[in-house]
């Protein structure tokens, strides 16, 4: 699951580096995105294991209804729920895989953590940096061209995470994923 804002306008912004994620998989497995209930949704099959991917139809802070309704639909225990999302307390272009957690101050996180109830929900965050300003401008802006390209590199790695993920276990992901990475310079 990728969390990010339905619709065009919020393409590109930080906060949906999520859906980046889920559609660079959906690419590379080579499925498309249907509409179903409150997600599109995109079904494969990864290592002989059928695999949904998903980006809520609700904005961010409602993603958790989404994610419910999946859960239900499709039989998934919460542990079974891989989800994607920005940090910000992450800079540009890092990614970290963590097998349970708060949401650490991620609303779209902590509306799928309430809405599961349980932090034992595996994630893969992927860094957007600290703001210079307000958080909500910083979340719904678009990164500059030298971001662009770690967040490119970031997304790639992020989606390789999810399949490393799938194949051999979250904590084999987060072993082979969680390093540093410098900062990004601003532009």
């Amino acid at each position: 699951m990728g969390l990010g804002n339905p619709g065009r306008r919020y393409r590109g912004t930080r906060h949906n580096v999520g859906f980046e994620v889920v559609e660079r998989l959906a690419r590379r497995w080579r499925v498309r995105f249907r509409a179903e209930g409150q997600a599109e949704v995109a079904q494969a099959e990864v290592c002989g294991e059928p695999v949904v991917l998903a980006k809520p139809l609700t904005f961010m802070n409602l993603s958790g209804q989404a994610v419910a309704e999946l859960v239900r639909r499709w039989g998934l225990a919460p542990g079974e729920v891989l989800v994607v999302y920005d940090d910000m307390d992450l800079p540009v272009g890092a990614i970290r895989v963590r097998a349970r957690g708060t949401a650490g101050g991620h609303r779209g996180m902590a509306s799928v953590l309430e809405s599961l109830g349980t932090l034992e929900v595996p994630r893969v965050r992927v860094g957007i940096g600290r703001p210079g300003s307000d958080a909500v401008d910083h979340v719904l802006s678009r990164f500059g061209p030298a971001e662009r390209a770690q967040v490119e590199e970031a997304v790639e790695r992020a989606a390789d995470a999810v399949e490393v993920a799938l194949r051999d276990g979250i904590h084999r992901a987060m072993e082979r994923f969680n390093r540093k990475i410098a900062p990004a310079a601003a532009g």
